[in-house]
């Protein structure tokens, strides 16, 4: 009668998703008595989530063989087909596919018509996709989804729907791929997925979200995957997943605190896992941000030793380090191995500052131009944002004042709206340049106190720094022969302005230009304009 009890308390804390709990009496019943195969499978299930990889495993093995031994290949097939993803999610790729095989094997010798097959497609239509056939993933998705309706399985339809929506997304069908993410997270939400496929769609989901950066669908979901996740007690398996999510979203929130000690915890959990490389890398970027460059560059390290090259992040440092030219040498070597399109967005937008840092400025215009096509293709605006931004940035650099406000103006409403503290900061600098170039000392002052407050409020002491410099910066380039108004107009000669171009950023007339241009070259002791450009970019006036 014990047996009998512990065996039922095991069946409870399985129903109740209390999964040490059930790993716990599910040993204790199977060391007293054996389990029966359906045991096996709801203990190795069990300790799946629990985080307990060696247990899983064993007992899917032992399921697989009694199953067999009862006569019941379908179920022997099922066992063996779960220690292959098992395996497939921990990297032991060998493995894996030789228990793929083996499910494939039983099932044929059996002559079955069954769901497990539409389950043993998946890793062939992720591989498509994976490799840059989209559509091919799509069509051996539609074949899943096809098999889960005859059979009536939820589980694999959540699967089909949510990979036929990560296709759709790659061959740039964003809409209809976004609709069919988040048709598969209302079955998960609604408990209609078991807890093994409801963590891996969300995961993929996010991913998914990530992908074509959208913030707020990313926002809303890994909330809803914390909740999932404390609902289980015990659960480890899909935890650290998790915190390095939530912990890129409150990074971008700009709650640092909480989004390094989410990172750290995500690189703990995740240690002996391919996902580890992420959450490093998630880590160092953090301690980036908040200029704690010799952390940044400990946790790039610890990224790259797990599998995750750190770019465009190390480049990112190597800037916030004052190394231009390694910075930039890097970067160009990022763009030139990097074709992932989201991969790419991110290193171009970094690509971007650090161009305009080594004086590229036709490959940092090339980049922004590269970013804005990808903006347009995307519609989110978090990469709108981006390439805004990016598009200002190489503008105001050219000298083209009026068109760098509009699209600094742009992108910083983005940025309000979004709520992301540490990017609107950094188009405020730009801003403040704007108005400083246009002779708007009292917005540049704004401009600069909102950096400031911004940075203060995220204890980004690195960039309060550069706020102070750029402040200081500007009161120093006023001092010598020129006065305000005829540095600004130098600034945009240097830049290949005509007079009229000239007129037109300052609001004065053609006239009035030339006066200043004729007071500029007697101050200077110049004679042409390449002259006078020369003067002002030795002084770094540009």
């Amino acid at each position: 009668m014990a047996e009998v009890e512990i065996l039922r308390r095991a069946r409870t804390a399985f129903e109740e998703r209390a999964w040490a709990d059930a790993c716990r009496l599910f040993d204790t019943a199977d060391r007293e008595a054996g389990l029966k195969p359906e045991d096996l499978d709801r203990f190795a299930t069990a300790a799946f989530l629990a985080g307990r990889d060696a247990e899983s495993e064993t007992c899917r093995e032992r399921a697989h063989h009694a199953y067999l031994e009862r006569g019941d290949p379908e179920r022997a097939a099922q066992s063996a087909g779960w220690l292959a993803f098992g395996l497939l999610q921990r990297g032991a790729m060998a493995q894996a596919s030789g228990w793929f095989a083996r499910t494939e094997r039983v099932l044929d010798e059996a002559h079955l018509d069954s769901v497990v097959r539409g389950f043993m497609l998946i890793p062939s239509a992720i591989h498509h996709i994976g490799r840059g056939d989209p559509a091919g993933g799509h069509a051996i998705f539609e074949q899943i989804a096809d098999i889960a309706r005859r059979f009536g399985d939820r589980d694999l339809l959540s699967c089909a729907c949510h990979g036929r929506g990560r296709a759709l997304i790659r061959l740039g069908r964003i809409a209809d791929g976004v609709a069919l993410l988040d048709e598969a997270m209302v079955a998960v939400v609604a408990g209609e997925v078991s807890p093994i496929l409801a963590g891996d769609v969300y995961c993929s989901v996010l991913e998914g979200c990530k992908e074509i950066f959208d913030l707020r669908r990313a926002y809303e979901w890994t909330t809803s995957l914390a909740r999932w996740c404390a609902a289980q007690p015990g659960l480890v398996r899909y935890r650290g997943e998790c915190l390095l999510y939530r912990a890129e979203v409150m990074q971008f929130h700009g709650h640092w605190d909480a989004a390094a000690q989410d990172a750290q915890a995500a690189c703990e959990l995740l240690l002996s896992r391919p996902a580890a490389g992420g959450a490093f890398y998630r880590l160092g970027e953090i301690h980036r941000v908040r200029g704690e460059f010799e952390k940044a560059e400990a946790a790039y390290t610890r990224a790259n030793e797990h599998g995750r090259k750190p770019q465009p992040g190390l480049s990112q440092l190597r800037l916030g380090q004052r190394h231009i030219d390694g910075a930039a040498a890097s970067i160009r070597s990022v763009l030139a191995d990097t074709q992932d399109r989201s991969a790419r967005a991110t290193a171009l937008a970094a690509a971007v500052d650090i161009l305009l840092a080594a004086s590229d400025r036709p490959q940092a215009r090339a980049a922004a131009a590269e970013l804005s096509e990808i903006a347009g293709a995307l519609g989110t605006p978090l990469v709108s944002a981006t390439a805004a931004h990016a598009t200002g940035a190489v503008l105001l650099a050219e000298g083209d004042i009026a068109n760098a406000a509009a699209s600094l103006r742009c992108a910083s409403e983005i940025w309000r709206d979004l709520e992301m503290p540490y990017e609107e900061a950094q188009t405020c600098l730009l801003l403040a340049t704007v108005c400083e170039r246009r002779g708007d000392e009292d917005g540049r002052r704004l401009e600069l106190e909102c950096a400031r407050a911004l940075f203060a409020r995220l204890n980004a002491d690195a960039d309060l720094a550069r706020v102070a410099e750029q402040a200081n910066r500007n009161a120093r380039q006023t001092i010598g022969p020129l006065s305000d108004r005829e540095t600004q107009v130098l600034r945009l000669l240097a830049a290949g302005k005509t007079n009229r171009g000239i007129g037109e950023e300052l609001f004065i007339s053609e006239k009035t230009v030339a006066r200043h241009v004729s007071n500029i070259f007697d101050k200077l002791g110049v004679s042409t304009r390449t002259e006078a450009a020369a003067w002002a970019y030795q002084r770094d006036l540009t």
